[in-house]
C-alpha cells in the first residue's frame, strides 16, 4: 500500500518537473524590455535581465527627385514675307484677238462730199452712218454734230495737222439741236460706236485746251495726213492703247473712254494690237 503511494508521488513529481522545464514566459509585443525565466524542479527562480535603452532609429526622409518631364521646344513659326505690290503703272498690254461682233470693212470710196461746212470722203461718211446705227442716240453724228471735217489744212491750229488729209472728223457732244448742254452719258456710247465702225476715237476738252468734242480718225484711210497716221500707230497712238494726244513731257496717257477695237480687216491692212511694245521716239 505504502509502496503504491510512493510510486504515484514520484510519478507526479517527475511530471511536474517536466512541465516546469517546458514553460517559458511570453514576451509582450508592446514592451521594450525582454525577461528571461529560469526554473528548477524544487524552487523556480525568475532572473530579470536589465532593461535595454531603446534607441530610436532615425527615420530617413527621402525627397524624391522630380521625374524628368519632357520639354518640347516649339519650332519657330515661319512668317510669310509680306507681298509687295508694285505701284500701278498705266501700261496697256495686248490681249488675244477676238473679233467683235459688228466689224465690217468700209468701202474704198474716196469721192468727197459736203456735210454742212465739213468735207468728208464717202468712206468716212459710210463709217459715220454705221456708227450712228450702233449709237442710236439723239446727237446727230452724221449731220449737225460734225464741227470739223477732213481736207482742212491749217483750218484749226489746235488740231496740229490731223485734219489736213482725209479720214478725220470732230463731233460735238452737246445736246444738239435742242440746247447747248453736254450729254455726258452719251460720250462713252458714241466712242464705242465709232470704234466698232472702224474709227480711233477720243474725248477732248479743256484739258487739251480744246472745246468739248470727240475726235475721230478713220483707220486705214488712204488719204490720212501724217499727223493723223501717228495718232494710230505713233508714240501716243490708238493701237498702242493711248489717247492719241502728244504731250510736252513725252508720256502717253490712257484714253478717258473706250479701249481698243481690232477687226480682221484692220489686221489685213497691217494694223495690230501694239500695246506693250517699246515706244518709238517722238
Amino acid at each position: 500500500m505504502v509502496s503504491g503511494l510512493l510510486l504515484i508521488t514520484l510519478s507526479l513529481a517527475c511530471s511536474l518537473q517536466a512541465q516546469a522545464q517546458t514553460i517559458r514566459p511570453k514576451q509582450s509585443a508592446n514592451s521594450a524590455d525582454a525577461s528571461l525565466v529560469n526554473t528548477n524542479l524544487s524552487n523556480p527562480t525568475v532572473i530579470a535581465v536589465a532593461p535595454q535603452r531603446a534607441t530610436s532609429t532615425p527615420t530617413r526622409t527621402f525627397t524624391p527627385y522630380p521625374s524628368p518631364t519632357a520639354s518640347i521646344t516649339p519650332s519657330p513659326t515661319l512668317t510669310q514675307a509680306p507681298t509687295i505690290t508694285p505701284p500701278f503703272t498705266a501700261l496697256p498690254s495686248p490681249t488675244a484677238f477676238t473679233e467683235p461682233v459688228g466689224c465690217m470693212k468700209p468701202p474704198d470710196d474716196y469721192d468727197r462730199i459736203q456735210i454742212g461746212n465739213a468735207t468728208l470722203n464717202n468712206r468716212t461718211y459710210w463709217m459715220l452712218q454705221r456708227a450712228q446705227q450702233f449709237y442710236s442716240g439723239t446727237i446727230p453724228i452724221t449731220g449737225d454734230a460734225i464741227t470739223q471735217g477732213s481736207y482742212n489744212p491749217g483750218g484749226v491750229g489746235a488740231s496740229f495737222g490731223t485734219h489736213d488729209g482725209g479720214g478725220a472728223v470732230d463731233i460735238s457732244v452737246r445736246n444738239l439741236p435742242y440746247d447747248w448742254t453736254i450729254k455726258w452719258e452719251d460720250i462713252p456710247l458714241i466712242i464705242d460706236a465709232l470704234q466698232l465702225a472702224g474709227f480711233a476715237a477720243w474725248y477732248r476738252d479743256e484739258r487739251e485746251n480744246l472745246p468739248p468734242h470727240i475726235h475721230a480718225v478713220a483707220i486705214g484711210d488712204a488719204e490720212l495726213s501724217m499727223a493723223a497716221q501717228l495718232q494710230l500707230t505713233g508714240r501716243y497712238g490708238y493701237f498702242r492703247g493711248y489717247d492719241g494726244f502728244p504731250r510736252e513731257d513725252g508720256i502717253p496717257l490712257l484714253p478717258r473712254h473706250g479701249g481698243l477695237v481690232v477687226c480682221q480687216w484692220m489686221l489685213d491692212m497691217g494694223y495690230y494690237d501694239m500695246r506693250g511694245e517699246p515706244l518709238p521716239p517722238e
